[in-house]
Formats: C-alpha cells, structure tokens, sequence
C-alpha cells in the first residue's frame, strides 16, 4: 500500500510545547511519520495502513483538537462566515482589564484603602482569576494529565495560590479585619503571612499574560489568509460560449473544454489556450515579467491574469486545483508548513524554569513544616515562591516591545506580524530583491526618443503620442503619457486602426502615421537607417521594449519604452550592504533587462527568467547553502517564495497574496523601507531579549528571599511592580526609533488596500 498524506488542523494549542507533544504522540503509531507546526497549527502527516480516523482520535486523546482538510473552494466560502477566533479572548481580556485596574489601585495607595476595600477586592478579583484566567487552568490540567509543565502552568498555580491564600487570609486570618490596610514598609522580616493579600497580583498577572495571548491570536489568525488571497485572485465568473451564444455562469461551473469569452480590462477564468482573437495579457502578478505579453490563436493563458487589449476566446484546459494558481497556492502552503517552529523565548526557557519553581515550592514547604516553624509560616513561604515566580514581567516582556515596535513601525509604514518575525533579522545573511515592482516601479515608462536627423523630439513625440493615445495597449499607454508629459496637449486622430499584434496607424496633422514593430513598417515598405537600427538594436539588448514611428513613408524614430527603476533603489542597495547583507536580484523577466537594472542599483548577483514555482527553489537552494534568506517582493509570483525565505518583506504596493505570505509588509513602495524594517526588527528583538533577561533576573534573585521566608508582601509586590515598569520603560524606548535619514516621509498617502493592512495588523 503507498504511502498517504494528509494535513490536519490542530485546536487547542497555547505554546511551543504542546506541538512537541501532539508530534511525539502521532509518531508512536505505526507507519506514522508527522511534524506539527505551532504556528500555523497544522499537522502534516504522512501514514501507511492507518485510519485518518485514528489520527483525529490520538490528538484528541492528547487533549487537543483535529480536523481533516476541507477543499479550497469550501475554505474560500466558509472563510466570509467564520466566526473569529478570538472574540473570546477579547471577551476575557476587556472584562478583566475593567476589574483588575481597581484592585491594584486599591492594593497599592494605601491612603484609598477605606474600611472593606479588601472584600470589594476580593469581589473584582474573583471573576478575573477564575473566568478570565480559565483557558490557563485548562491549559495547565491537560499539561497535568500528561505530566508536562508549561507557562500555563506557573500562570495558573501562582494565581490560584495567590487567590487561595487570599481568600485564607481574609476568611481565617486578620486580613477580613475592617480597617485593615497594607502599609508600604520596605522591610523583610519573617511572618504567618495571614494580614496579607495578593489579589492584586493574581488578577494582574491574569491581565497581562491575557493581553500577550490575545495579541499573539490576531497574529496568528491571518496565517491562512495568504491562501484565502490567492483563492480570491480568480476571476468570479465567466461567459461561457454554448450553442453560439454568452451565457455568464460561476467560474466553479467552467469544464476543460469550455469555450469562454475574455473582453478587455477583464481577468482570464482559468487556464486554456487562445483559440480567436489577439491581445496583450498583463501576467505581472503571476510571472514577473513587466511587459505585457502578446498573445493569439494556439498561445497558452493562465488564470487570473488581465486582457489588457483586445477581444479574446478561449478554451478552458485546466480547472480547479489543477491550474497555476492553485498549484501557487499549494506552494504557499508548503512553504509556510515547512516553516521551523515557532518557540516563544519565554516558552523555551520556561520548559527548565516552570518544573525548578514548582520543585523549590513544594521544598520549601517541606523544609518550613520540617523544621518546626508552624503551618501558616510553612505555606506563607511556599505560597510566596509562586506568587514571586509568577511571571508577570515575562508576560509583559515580549508583548510590550512588540506592540511599541509594531506601533512605530506602522508610523514608518512597516508592518510587523509577530515576534517569531523578529528572530530572523539579526541572522539574516542575503537579501532577495524582486525586479518588478520592488526594485523597478512595475509600470512600463517612455525613458529615450531617438530621431532621425532631420526629425525633431517635440514632432515625433506629437505624432506618434496623438496615435497611441487612441490605444489601450499598455506600451501605447506609456507612449502617450510621455509625450503628454514632455509636449502637452496632443493632436486629433482621424481614420486610426488598432492592428492586433503589429501596432497602430492613423492620421495626424495631415501624416500618415503609423507607430509599432518593425514588421508593421516592412509591410509599407518603411526600413531603418544605420542610427534607428542601432538605436533599436541597443534597446532591445538591455532588455527594453523598441517601438518604431515612421510617417510619410519614412522611418523617423525609435521609442525606448522600459519599467524604470525607482529613484531610491540604489541607495537602498548601499544601505541593505552597510547591514552586512548580499543583494541578489530574482526576476522572471530576461536576462538583459535584470542585467541592466542590477547594473544600475549596484548588485553584483542576478537569477533571472524564473519562474514563480522556481523562486521557491532558488530560496530554498541558497537556504542549504548555509544563507539565512530575506526575500522582498510585491507579487502573486513571490507569495511562495516569501513564505519559504526565513525573512519575508512585502511591498504593501503590492497584491494582497504577498502581503499575507510575507513576515513583514512595507506600506510605502520604498526599497529603503526594506532597511528600516530590518533594523527595527533587529532593535525590537534585542529589547524583547533584554526584558526577559531582567524579568528572569528578578525572579532568580527573589526566589531564594521567598524560600527562606524573608520576603514582605509589599517588597514582593514592589519587586514585581519595579520589574514590570522596568520592561514596559524599556520597551517604549522603540518609540525613538528613527528611519534613516534619507527616507521619505513615513506619512505619504498609502494605497485603500495597504491602508486596510495597516488597519488591521496587531
């Protein structure tokens, strides 16, 4: 029997090592071989001679959740109804930030504490640590079922501890007592512990490590939307051709074979071969190349691309999840899934950190029991190296810097989607630059005008603008917004002819005018001379586009027509090197023309005429070279290819399918945002590292204070207060963060899509 796969999508998991688990628990059966990845909380699974019911059967058997895919087309259709995953959350987090902010005001200025603040305490605290904190007490049963330790649970022991002991203190120790207040007294001096709460420090630890969570959710949320993009690429529907007549019908009805009319400016349904018509298809976001491509009877069309030009039929040859697209998104996917999984720092070290605390806990409490001091004095201690170890600086260490980071980013136009983003950046080595698009503007532009010598500029530029003006072909289009741009206003057109595939001819100003290729001017008999036919032949060898103008019969012009490169790409070039970084140029577009614009931004390293599925390989090749790869691109091509670089940068000037697949979006259609995004990511991951030192830091040293019984609630509560204002202070020094200072105002007006990006990443 061969070998079968499937993917399964994974509930119920809160951190790193409840993959680890789920993976571990699935190789164990027979003929099972599975990775899991947190991230994008998937299972790829690869079995033989088992049941796909038993693998949803050992998940769940684990404590989480499973599902078998469900098919692309469903996907797209339930993904408008889904309910958000993370309504909850917000639920919990809202509720418990409007309870928990009276109790620690009223926890810390004594001068508020009136008679019975502790009983209106205890109420506010209640829910937070019981309801708001129950997806860590879940959490910490599972883990407890299976003999494992995880953040959540020294989430969920430290807060119920603290609640616990609270609610002891108030009911059978002095804490009840009206009147009763916590002074401020920075003093350490050995106690039964039974006048003091620590409300305040369940409910806020609750709060904070709720923020973290809910936060990470939104970020983890959108790690399906780059295939929802890509799904909702196509084309809604088509008219098919049946009994000689248009009859429009859902592109999810089209059969190989169909017969499908394409009009111009519309998008292509499905894969097929041109069977009438001649056009120019714009296929930029799929393939990368910048000039449209010239197409006619027997010429392959792939889905999703743009008739630019004239009217077209096709014949449908692939449908479905059989087309390039859906092959793209397949791509994707993989590449996504293929992903090394992502450990939050504070999780890596919490798998040695969680079993000490709990070890040195139920130690002390033993050692104080044993040694004679009382219970309460015994349980005070314990109780105190868990409320102590509670992790409320780590809580607030990756988040904090993460939404400063992320803020000031989004005021640079930098959008940053999580903080697995950010371990990429300082390793990264090489940075991959799309052509088209990222490094060029993506849009074909009159760049030369060469004449013949008794022609002048301002003549040719009139004529032949007038003439294209009256086209739609998106090479004429350049012509004509040059020559508007350099002439002004240009002449009326009489008896003008759009000749599919050759060019255009007309009246102007009393010539006879005719602007195109060169077969078009050897069919009136029109040659070039030596300096024309240099002129085109130098074009043509940087990889541009020539177009010819003759009138009157004589040859009197070539037009150099080029997607030109943006202003600001050489020096973004200089400034990605001064980081220690490679550029490497990767385009589907030719040889010639990658060579040309490599030349002038100043990269050594080009890999052209590549197609989307190669991209993917050329990532991945230079990834087993030992390169550590950042990929920069803006199209539906580089979607894959952003999603399998460690580092993916999105141009937001771009489709929303790269975007989606990207780690990082740059809202503005600088290159030099490439540079700011790196050095914030890497100034973001070095705050987020020193928080967790300190906040690991603080425990380290206060641990043995508390296991000893020297610890005071207020200087515990001071200790955690101090470490928690040192980690946010430290995060919000982000918000100084500068783009360098050659780069364009970071509040340009930005495109409706990447405005609607920008407003709704975390």
């Amino acid at each position: 029997m061969a070998a079968e796969q499937v993917e399964l999508s994974i509930t119920g998991m809160t951190c790193a090592s409840c993959a680890n688990r789920i993976e571990r628990k699935l190789n164990k059966l027979e003929g099972v071989t599975a990775t899991v990845n947190y991230a994008t909380e998937k299972a790829k699974v690869t079995f033989e001679g088992v049941d796909p019911a038993a693998l949803i059967a050992t998940v769940e058997a684990a404590g989480y959740g499973a599902t078998l895919p469900t098919p692309a087309n469903e996907q797209a259709e339930a993904s408008a109804e889904e309910v958000d995953p993370t309504a909850s959350l917000r639920q919990r987090l809202l509720v418990s930030v409007v309870l928990t902010v009276p109790v620690v005001v009223l926890a810390m200025v004594p001068a508020w504490q009136f008679d019975f603040w502790q009983w209106i305490s205890l109420t506010l605290a209640a829910p937070v640590i019981v309801w708001g904190a129950w997806p860590f007490h879940r959490a910490a049963a599972v883990n407890l079922r299976h003999g494992a330790a995880t953040m959540d649970t020294l989430v969920s022991l430290g807060t119920l501890a603290a609640f616990a002991w609270s609610v002891y203190a108030l009911l059978w120790g002095t804490a009840g007592t009206p009147g009763m207040t916590h002074p401020f007294e920075l003093t350490i001096q050995r106690g039964d512990g039974t006048g003091s709460i620590y409300l305040e420090v369940a409910a806020g630890v609750t709060t904070f490590i709720l923020a973290g969570r809910y936060f990470e959710a939104r970020s983890k949320r959108r790690a399906g939307a780059a295939l929802r993009a890509l799904l909702e690429l196509g084309a809604k529907d088509v008219a098919v051709l049946r009994d000689g007549r248009e009859t429009r019908i859902p592109t999810a009805e089209l059969r190989v074979g169909d017969r499908f009319v394409v009009r111009p400016g519309e998008k292509i349904a499905t894969d097929g071969v041109v069977e009438d018509g001649n056009s120019a298809v714009d296929a930029s976001m799929l393939t990368g190349e910048s000039v449209p491509v010239e197409v006619g009877p027997g010429d392959a069309v792939v889905g999703a691309t743009v008739n630019a030009g004239g009217r077209l039929v096709v014949r449908a040859t692939r449908i479905g999840s059989d087309t390039q697209l859906a092959q793209m998104a397949r791509l994707v996917e993989d590449a996504q899934n293929g992903k090394a999984e992502v450990q939050r720092l504070a999780d890596r070290v919490s798998g040695i950190f969680v079993p000490i605390v709990i070890a040195l806990a139920v130690g002390t409490l033993a050692f104080w029991l044993g040694a004679g001091q009382g219970t309460a004095a015994a349980f005070t201690a314990g109780v105190a190296v868990l409320i102590i170890a509670c992790p409320c600086a780590l809580g607030l260490a990756t988040p904090t810097a993460l939404l400063v980071g992320t803020g000031r980013g989004a005021q640079l136009g930098i959008l940053i989607k999580g903080p697995e983003v950010l371990e990429s950046t300082r390793r990264v080595d090489t940075v991959v630059l799309d052509k088209t698009g990222t490094v060029t503007t993506g849009r074909m532009s009159l760049v030369a005008v060469h004449t013949a010598e008794d022609t002048t500029e301002t003549e040719v530029l009139r004529l032949a603008g007038a003439l294209e003006h009256a086209s739609e072909h998106p090479i004429a289009k350049a012509v004509a917004t040059g020559a508007t741009e350099r002439v002004g206003e240009l002449p009326e057109v009489e008896g003008f002819r759009n000749l599919e595939g050759l060019g255009v001819q007309g009246v102007v100003d009393g010539h006879a005018v005719i602007v195109g290729r060169e077969r078009l001017l050897a069919e009136w008999s029109v040659h070039l001379d030596g300096e024309l036919a240099a002129a085109k032949a130098d074009a043509e060898g940087k990889g541009r586009t020539a177009v010819l103008v003759a009138w009157d019969g004589r040859a009197r012009a070539v037009l150099v027509v080029a997607d030109t490169v943006k202003p600001t790409s050489a020096e973004a070039v200089r400034e990605l090197r001064a980081l220690g970084l490679t550029p490497v140029l990767l385009t589907g577009d030719n040889e010639a023309a990658a060579r040309a614009v490599a030349a002038e931004v100043g990269i050594d390293e080009v890999i052209a005429e590549v197609l989307p599925k190669d991209k993917v390989d050329v990532v991945a090749r230079l990834q087993t070279e030992g390169r550590v790869v950042a990929m920069v691109g803006d199209g539906v091509n580089d979607a894959a290819a952003l999603a399998k670089a460690d580092l993916g940068l999105a141009m937001g000037t771009g489709t929303d399918a790269a975007i989606e697949a990207s780690d990082l979006t740059l809202v503005r259609g600088d290159l030099r945002a490439a540079v700011d995004a790196i050095r914030l990511s890497r100034r973001t991951l070095a705050t987020i590292k020193g928080n967790l030192f300190w906040a690991f830091a603080y425990n380290i040293a206060a641990l043995p204070l508390a296991a000893v019984g020297l610890l005071n609630p207020m200087i515990a509560g001071a200790a955690m207060a101090f470490s928690s204002v040192f980690v946010v202070s430290n995060s919000l020094r982000l918000r100084g963060f500068r783009s360098t200072p050659t780069t364009t105002n970071p509040q340009a007006p930005t495109s409706p899509r990447t405005q609607r990006h920008l407003a709704t990443t975390p």
